[in-house]
């Protein structure tokens, strides 16, 4: 039965082997202490937060996010630790609350390792404070206990941990807040929350982070503290996975075609609050003690795209789940076999004869029979995954479709605009066939940088430079064309600035078919004007929003949505340049100018920390297979690849076919 806490209250703990979630009505950081018999914190090395999750017995998440959930193994603590603490904290910075009596009351629980919860603390009565111990998890004669502590600290973080008795807490909440900035930045969206009862809501989620990682490239697997999101996928995702993720309304995207016609309506025609629950699919009928086979569509939402929408994010997210559950169950063999084999070595009984390669045998037996049991579970959820991603991937509308599903050869220039746009596929290496589309609402939340670096990852690492760059044009190319094709006939422009004409080979496509709003920009002259051009645009809207005077925007301005693809950036842009570029990405997305930048961040390092808040604005995509996308809740490394046109098809160009010839039949 759960225990319902309140502040003060503690309940004994029947297994050591935890899970600690939290659910917050915005974006929290979550962490732990681990304190000793007098609960004082002993080092930095005894916390455990976004930028270090790990400590023996204990992980917590790598970014802020909305819902959390920590791992505890009571048994693996070191031996000094008497008390174990959880924090909540929220981030700094601009778009974050600061203070939790300015948000909903976040709620905490500890379960066991099945999700069934122990005992539950609803942290209520907050107010100025902006980090707050949640409850801590105490050792007393033996067995261990949990208590509802609902402390807060006006101080922050710094404040928290300096009461904990840490030496130099303020640099260390600073470097907290920092790695949580970072995670924001390139996190996946969450998808849509859980019912009560398990079913899930499949609904659109408030804000969200995109799936992106615009901190400075490495190879190998990056934390997305999170993007990630991602697919949104993002969260990401607000991602994932980014994770491109759901996101709220972005109050401010021009609605295309009403320059002199009245008010713009800068709301998301789709970005209602909740979905009406729609009548069921009709499944058909399973075989008795088996899973019912899975039908496309069987999500809430006002129409089949939204429902395909969030079911896309319930697979996302169970994906995450079922290979969380795997590795740490594989986690447990392997310590409970590290624990058994320590055991086995310090008693002299086993240091002669057989007896020791016994017990040792008997551990390594054991361990194997866990990670196969667990394997075998892991492999029953992710066939079940496969068998719906096979049902819904057919059943999806050209936006959220790859290039090489048949829908986009029955293609027409759409009415009205779409939830959300494919950007590429998401998978983890437990299954590298089972892939998820990484989806991002539409309007554009946030510019893309595609990253042409050979920095960038081990993959890029063995891409030739020039092949590189050419992938990474061609990925820009597909993702504009994807946009021009879902948006109503001359509702979308597409600008680029090639300041050598390095991109001609790449922009074929666009510039054959005549849907650029003008040829590529190159030399400083063209990069200048096309930078002024798109600067004027956000002025002039931005000052007609404030004003409340749409009716006074000049009749030439055309505002429907922008997007600016820059090639080889730095090249050929000087500091004014650089300056509007920043401007453009910063408030550009407000009132619907679109950065697509194609980079290599190294190519920038003159610039310095001028370029970094460029870097952190964007949703950070790869020309090649890369795994630098996390989701929010468990930090899986999730293996990102751009949606490619199948060799040899010529669907692009017939699809931008269309787009031009529709163009011309309805000229604005």
């Amino acid at each position: 039965m759960t225990a319902e806490l309140v502040r003060g209250q503690n309940h004994t703990l029947p297994q050591t082997r935890l899970e600690i979630r939290v659910s917050a009505g915005c974006p929290v950081v979550a962490g732990a202490t681990l304190g000793d018999e007098h609960g004082t914190v002993r080092g930095t090395e005894w916390v455990a937060h976004p930028g270090s999750p790990r400590l023996p017995g204990l992980e917590v998440s790598r970014q802020a996010a909305a819902d959390h959930r920590l791992a505890v193994d009571l048994d693996a603590l070191p031996g000094a630790v008497h008390r174990v603490t959880v924090l909540l904290a929220l981030p700094t910075g601009a778009g974050h609350p600061a203070r939790f009596g300015a948000v909903a009351a976040p709620f905490v629980a500890v379960t066991g390792l099945d999700g069934t919860e122990i005992a539950t603390f609803t942290l209520i009565g907050l107010d100025t404070e902006s980090a707050v111990a949640a409850l801590e998890l105490y050792r007393r004669h033996g067995a261990w206990k949990v208590r509802a502590v609902g402390q807060g600290y006006a101080a922050g973080l710094a404040g928290m941990l300096a009461d904990q008795g840490l030496d130099r807490a303020a640099e260390l909440a600073a470097s907290i807040q920092d790695a949580v900035a970072s995670g924001l930045a390139r996190s996946v969206a969450p998808p849509p929350p859980r019912a009560p009862d398990g079913e899930r809501v499949r609904h659109p989620a408030g804000p969200a982070p995109a799936p992106a990682d615009p901190a400075p490239p490495r190879p190998g697997s990056e934390p997305l503290g999170g993007p990630t999101t991602a697919p949104a996928p993002g969260a990401t995702t607000g991602t994932a996975p980014g994770a491109a993720a759901p996101g709220a309304a972005a109050a401010g995207n021009a609605a295309p075609g009403t320059a002199g016609g009245g008010p713009i309506d800068y709301a998301h025609p789709r970005r209602q609050t909740s979905a009406p629950p729609p009548p069921p699919p009709t499944a058909p009928s399973a075989a008795p003690g088996q899973p019912a086979p899975p039908v496309a569509g069987d999500a809430t939402g006002w129409s089949m795209d939204e429902r395909l929408y969030n079911q896309i994010w319930g697979m996302f997210e169970d994906l995450a789940r079922a290979v969380a559950a795997y590795r740490s169950a594989v986690d447990f063999a392997e310590s409970r076999m590290e624990q058994e084999l320590d055991r086995a070595l310090s008693d002299p009984r086993h240091r002669m004869g057989g007896a020791g390669d016994l017990a040792r045998e008997r551990a390594r037996d054991k361990c194997q029979d866990l990670t196969a049991r667990a394997r075998e579970v892991l492999d029953r959820d992710l066939s079940q995954l496969a068998a719906e991603s096979a049902v819904v991937e057919p059943a999806l509308p050209a936006p959220y479709a790859g290039w090489d599903n048949p829908v986009w050869h029955g293609y027409r220039v759409p009415m009205e605009l779409p939830m959300a746009l494919r950007l590429g596929d998401l998978h983890l290496p437990e299954r590298t066939d089972l892939r998820i589309p990484l989806l991002v609402r539409l309007p554009l939340e946030r510019g893309v940088w595609i990253d042409s670096g050979r920095t960038a990852s081990e993959a890029a690492a063995a891409t030739g430079g020039d092949r590189l760059r050419r992938l990474a044009m061609d990925t820009a190319v597909t993702l504009a064309a994807r946009l021009l094709a879902v948006y109503p006939a001359n509702e979308f422009s597409v600008h680029v600035i090639d300041p050598a004409g390095a991109a001609a080979g790449a922009l074929a496509p666009l510039t054959g078919a005549g849907v650029l709003a003008a040829p590529p920009a190159s030399g400083a002259g063209g990069v200048s004007a096309v930078l002024a051009h798109l600067t004027r645009r956000v002025d002039l809207v931005q000052m007609a929003v404030r004003a409340g005077a749409a009716d006074s925007l000049p009749p030439d301005l055309d505002t429907g949505e922008h997007l600016l693809i820059v090639n080889d950036f730095p090249h050929g842009f000087d500091d004014r340049a650089v300056t509007q570029l920043r401007y453009l990405a910063d408030e550009g997305p407000a009132v619907g100018v679109h950065l697509l930048m194609v980079a290599d961040r190294e190519d920038a390092r003159d610039y310095g920390p001028v370029l970094d808040p460029l870097w952190r604005s964007l949703l950070r995509v790869t020309p090649v297979a890369d795994d630098h996308l996390v989701d929010p809740w468990v930090g899986h490394a999730w293996t990102y690849e751009p949606c490619r046109v199948p060799e040899g098809s010529r669907v692009l160009e017939q699809v931008l076919a269309l787009v031009a010839a529709a163009r011309r039949a309805d000229p604005r």
